[in-house]
């Protein structure tokens, strides 16, 4: 599992932006199997971002743009999605207990009866 500063992290989201924007050096946010432990994510814009199999426990991910995002099997136990817009995010198997989603706008989630 690949760990990254807060400066790291700081030009990934930088790159992630002006890919966002069309940019030619710009370059979309790769954190799959992250270690983001308690990092500080407010405010990020990390929309289509790819995070599969991150560890996001207790990140500070208030006010996080996280629409489209690809969640898959992450961890974010206790994290702080205050506000977070998680829209259109794959949210399959990701670990959200304690998580804090107060004001956060979600996915349409489809509830599978097997009865």
């Amino acid at each position: 599992m690949k760990t990254y500063t807060q400066e790291e992290l700081k030009k990934i989201l930088a790159k992630h932006k002006k890919w966002l924007k069309g940019k030619p050096d710009g370059a979309m946010a790769d954190l799959s199997e992250a270690d983001l432990h308690g990092a500080n994510l407010r405010g990020a814009n990390l929309y289509g971002a790819d995070l599969r199999k991150a560890v996001l426990d207790v990140a500070n991910m208030t006010d996080a743009n996280l629409h489209n995002a690809n969640l898959l099997e992450a961890d974010l136990t206790m994290a702080n999605l205050f506000g977070a817009d998680l829209r259109g995010a794959d949210l399959s198997h990701t670990e959200l207990t304690g998580a804090n989603l107060t004001n956060a706008k979600l996915p349409n989630f489809k509830i599978i009866n097997d009865s």
